[in-house]
């Protein structure tokens, strides 16, 4: 059942500045420089595109974009039942992979604020803390790197506690509007916690058109992916589940 709500999207269509206009932002993003080594040894495949496996997260994509267009939504979570299923893993590809649509501006924001693990994967040193941004002491250009000129990620160099009050609060509502007024993203993808470890997903999912559960091969349960699935569906529209650690190979097409 597709849900009805008042979105960020809906929140800031009305106000939102030209593409133009938002192009001087852009260009005030610090470049991201992601260690070579670190993000390879991360399995980021979708940067360089020499992996063949770049082609699954290129199916994802392009899957992830027409379903956007369709509903005109903007605004992804990425979430997985429990932790090491993969969700940054994925969050991280999907971005890299919507970046090579030329035409296509995105920006991923590192909001699993207890574990955070998107500079980690990259092996980049987070110029700030998404904490101190989303409490509106930072601004975009202190919060975020830019990859090419048309993907920016918000990546973050600190832990909290207590991160579901902060998710919910109003500072932070108005924080990302403003941030999707000002950079006029296509697509905002929030890598957030595996949700049945703390409230963080809840507390975030109002904020959200559609979310993505990200489950692991021969670790998720059926059982997991189930309640997941179903307390997502009662609050957002879900895309669908992802199987990452699948032993199954696209090669077996032969491409």
């Amino acid at each position: 059942m597709e849900h009805r709500k008042v979105s960020l999207q809906e929140r800031c269509a009305s106000e939102r500045p030209g593409r133009a206009g938002s192009d001087a932002l852009w260009e005030t993003l610090p470049p991201l420089r992601t260690d070579a080594r670190v993000a390879a040894g991360n399995r980021i495949v979708t940067t360089s595109r020499l992996n063949p496996a770049h082609a699954v997260f290129d199916m994802m994509r392009t899957k992830l974009l027409q379903q956007l267009q369709q509903h005109s939504w903007t605004t992804v979570a990425i979430t997985s039942p429990t932790p090491g299923c993969g969700k940054t893993f994925v969050a991280l590809n999907l971005a890299f992979s919507l970046a090579n649509q030329r035409e296509c501006r995105t920006v991923l924001v590192d909001l699993d604020l207890k574990r955070p693990q998107v500079a980690k994967m990259l092996g980049v040193s987070a110029p700030s803390t998404i904490e101190s941004f989303l409490k509106g002491e930072r601004e975009i250009a202190d919060a975020f790197l830019r990859h090419n000129d048309n993907l920016a990620i918000g990546a973050n160099s600190q832990a909290m506690s207590f991160s579901a009050e902060l998710l919910q609060s109003r500072e932070t509502v108005r924080v990302l509007q403003e941030m999707r007024q000002r950079m006029c993203p296509d697509v905002v993808l929030f890598d957030m916690p595996p949700m049945l470890s703390n409230d963080d997903v809840m507390a975030f999912l109002p904020n959200v058109d559609c979310v993505i559960l990200v489950a692991a091969a021969e670790q998720s349960t059926l059982g997991e992916v189930d309640v997941c699935e179903q307390e997502l569906s009662e609050r957002t529209n879900v895309l669908g589940v992802v199987l990452n650690k699948c032993r199954f190979a696209p090669e077996k097409y032969g491409y």
